[in-house]
């Protein structure tokens, strides 16, 4: 039999259903694989094999009296150490946060897969406070990619990432305020959505305000859409959080989808530039969505990069965060996240405003784009994963992580959703990501469209060597 570890979250549910597998099994599995990968890659800050067990073990007697609470029931999942959980720590990578709670609530995501009886086997790492594109902390130490251990899996949902590509849980739940699903994905060769934001309620709310989205990890797009069918929806303590979607977006991939959608290509939003072997990969994957009856062109939106807006949202936002930390504690802090609090306490109100006014006229120019094309295809990331521990490749042009992640961060800023899955592997066999992105509250047809090239494309028999 297939180790349950590699397979799918619908592919256990399938098992669950025949009763040729059970969750104990399957989380028996999933531990197992943590205790043998995770010392390498350090993907996980918490591990609770006791009490997923005993989740494991409620779950395979709910199947067998037919009494299952959700779609879910069963599945092991990991929860990025940003979302509250309730009994355990929620540390967000920093020495500043008191272990011994209390912990006494979770974030609605998290309170959604208890409720569908999914097994909860973890909390995984983050940059301290989920503030850069790499995952490594004072708190954790450096988290590594599956592909290669010297390099980073990218972040701030760099434990989710890692987690899922080395099969310690087919799902994982993640966090992206400038690209932080959709980074590591793309190092890792596995797939997420950054919803429309609202459409998973985010409480309590994010520091980095309405730029922060909470997202689906994992190895397929079926896989993504049962979990974000568990936890969208709206929630009393988040004002702003959508209602539930009019359709699931576990119905399947529909064959005509694609059929005459109008679709831009962006090689490089007309202002970035990309590593040669990332952006032939790119292109390629671009043509795919041709055969499949869309009509492809090269069209940028036209916007210059907003970078500086974005660091000035991002850098405020951050020094919020610590703002009421003692001087001893802030000493303690991630030596970047230091830098970039204290720009961020500089920044008067006109700043914000400003820049939260350019913000506003982005996302004009994205609404205005969408009526003539349905979707806009870019690489997820200019580069492949580069040496883990620090926050840029050696000879960027910045020393931050903005200077590199010029593709994702434009689209929390307009609140978009957008997907990033695998489109090959480069020359060093390291993955590459394509993001498709879509209008506003248009996640279904970026899902459908991503399900539509998985099933032309299929990326699932590439794993990285420690899988």
């Amino acid at each position: 039999m297939t180790d349950p570890a590699e397979m799918t979250a619908a592919e256990l549910l399938e098992g669950y259903r025949a009763g040729t597998l059970s969750p104990v099994e399957a989380t028996e599995a999933v531990l197992a694989r943590i205790g043998r990968e995770d010392p390498a890659l350090n993907a996980f800050c918490l591990v609770a094999g006791d009490s997923a067990m005993a989740a494991a073990r409620a779950s395979a007697d709910r199947w067998r009296r037919g009494a299952t609470l959700g779609a879910l029931d069963g599945v092991p999942v990991s929860i990025k150490d940003v979302l509250l959980t309730r009994g355990w720590p929620t540390l967000r990578g920093s020495r500043s946060i008191d272990p011994s709670g209390p912990w006494e609530e979770d974030a609605p995501s998290v309170a959604r897969l208890r409720e569908q009886g999914a097994v909860l086997v973890g909390k995984t790492t983050t940059p301290e406070y989920a503030w850069k594109g790499v995952t490594d902390s004072p708190l954790t130490g450096i988290t590594r990619n599956p592909w290669d251990p010297a390099r980073t899996p990218g972040g701030s949902s760099g434990g989710a990432a890692a987690a899922v590509a080395a099969g310690m849980a087919p799902l994982a739940l993640g966090t992206d305020g400038g690209g932080s699903v959709r980074i590591p994905a793309a190092f890792t060769g596995t797939f997420t959505l950054k919803p429309t934001y609202g459409r998973v309620p985010h409480y309590p709310a994010s520091p980095f305000g309405t730029l922060a989205h909470i997202g689906p990890m994992t190895r397929s797009v079926g896989d993504a859409a049962l979990l974000l069918d568990a936890i969208c929806g709206a929630d009393g303590r988040d004002w702003s959080s959508l209602p539930p979607p009019t359709a699931p977006f576990s119905g399947g991939p529909d064959g005509g989808a694609l059929r005459g959608a109008r679709i831009a290509f962006s090689p490089d939003l007309g202002y970035a530039s990309v590593d040669p072997d990332v952006a032939a990969l790119v292109a390629a994957a671009a043509e795919v969505f041709t055969e499949l009856g869309a009509k492809v062109e090269q069209a940028d939106p036209g916007f210059a990069d907003p970078v500086g807006d974005f660091e000035v949202l991002w850098f405020a936002g951050a020094a919020k965060v610590v703002e009421n930390l003692p001087a001893q504690a802030r000493t303690r802090l991630d030596p970047g996240l230091r830098e970039i609090c204290d720009r961020g306490a500089a920044y008067t109100a006109g700043d914000y405003l400003g820049a939260t006014a350019r913000r506003m006229d982005l996302g004009r120019i994205m609404g205005r784009f969408h009526e003539r094309y349905d979707l806009l295809l870019t690489p997820t990331v200019p580069i492949a994963a580069f040496e883990a521990g620090r926050e840029a490749p050696a000879g960027a042009p910045s020393r931050r992580w903005t200077g590199w992640t010029p593709f994702t961060y434009p689209f929390n800023m307009t609140q978009q959703p957008a997907a990033s899955l695998p489109c090959g592997l480069t020359s060093e066999g390291l993955p590459a990501g394509l993001q498709v992105i879509g209008a506003r509250h248009a996640d279904a047809l970026v899902m459908a469209a991503c399900a539509a090239y998985e099933q032309a494309r299929p990326w699932r028999d590439a794993r990285p060597p420690s899988a």
